[in-house]
């Protein structure tokens, strides 16, 4: 580890904390509460999803609509499913309901007892104890990552080293807003592209900052290519969707799969999701195989669907007038 001495460290959390009282989000509701679940919840929601639109949208309604973990945890996970709706990823918010069951109305209080609750992984228990408790410890996301490898100037090292340099650098004293110091830096001054080196309150002992970019360089991301074909059946206003059993979008609503029938073809078009580029038809069919699930199409929004389902409603109403005609057609 390449060393800084003890004085070197405090003047860098001194420069750090005078720079985030003038700079840092102070805003942010789940910055200004003591509250576990308030807190907790942010940092799930906040995994996949724009600051502002968490802020704005999510963090709020979420909370009117469940304001405890016990209101959480005593409602059906349709109800829960549709309050999520928009933020993708249904798996957090079904790891949000089985952590409700499971901790019984208080979450605990260390990290070792947080990791093993339903979808808490180390920087979710990082997160809640420093934030929310105030605890010593070190949190990592993927913003304070990249300041501690270039500030380190640490290149192929892996998560644990990375935790380990966390660690070490702590503010003992004010580790809560130490933390939310480096995760505003990175997030408004340490970008992954063009850095904003010359603003940096770290930047006279940066070991990275002759060269930051060479810390963010990422191997090219190989996709895997594949053509799904679904059905769309409707009936009285309803459509009809099933329980997905695969891994891309498990547990949630889906149209169901079929065989290709071209002379039914009502639309096709790409779309993306993580590793997958996937080419997409739809087809009118008259009978579906498996369980269905019928959704009413004015209720369709808030079902627990995925990206993917969304995108095949916009194309099935916006180009081709096919929801509009069933929806005419239920008046």
């Amino acid at each position: 580890m390449q060393q800084k001495d003890t004085q070197q460290f405090y003047e860098a959390h001194q420069t750090l904390l005078h720079w985030y009282k003038q700079h840092g989000r102070h805003t942010l509701p789940w910055r200004n509460t003591q509250n576990l679940y308030h807190v907790y919840l942010s940092e799930i929601m906040l995994q996949q999803t724009q600051v502002s639109r968490v802020r704005d949208e999510y963090y709020p309604q979420f909370l009117e609509k469940f304001p405890t973990l016990d209101a959480l945890r005593d409602a059906p996970l349709d109800d829960v499913f549709a309050a999520w709706s928009g933020l993708g990823y249904y798996r957090r918010a079904k790891n949000l309901h089985s952590c409700a069951k499971e901790c019984v109305g208080v979450l605990p209080q260390s990290e070792t007892e947080l990791l093993e609750l339903s979808g808490i992984g180390q920087y979710t228990a990082s997160a809640i104890c420093c934030f929310g408790l105030g605890q010593s410890i070190p949190v990592v996301d993927t913003n304070i990552a990249r300041v501690l490898k270039r500030y380190f100037s640490l290149l192929n090292q892996t998560d644990k080293t990375l935790w380990q340099y966390a660690t070490k650098f702590v503010n003992e004293t004010d580790p809560r807003h130490h933390n939310l110091a480096l995760m505003d830096l990175g997030s408004l001054i340490c970008l992954p592209k063009n850095p904003k080196c010359d603003a940096c309150p770290l930047k006279e002992t940066c070991l990275g900052k002759i060269e930051p970019e060479l810390y963010t360089q990422t191997k090219k991301k190989e996709y895997i290519a594949m053509e799904l074909f679904f059905g769309v059946l409707i009936k009285e206003g309803k459509i009809a969707l099933q329980l997905s059993d695969d891994n891309m979008y498990k547990d949630m609503l889906v149209l169901p799969k079929v065989e290709p029938l071209e002379d039914k073809l009502i639309a096709k078009f790409k779309h993306s999701y993580t590793k997958y580029r996937l080419d997409v038809h739809l087809y009118e069919v008259e009978e579906i195989c498996g369980e269905i699930l019928w959704i009413d199409l004015d209720k369709f929004d808030l079902a627990p669907i995925s990206s993917l389902t969304k995108k095949a409603k916009l194309h099935l109403s916006k180009k081709y007038l096919f929801m509009e005609r069933h929806l005419a057609q239920r008046q």
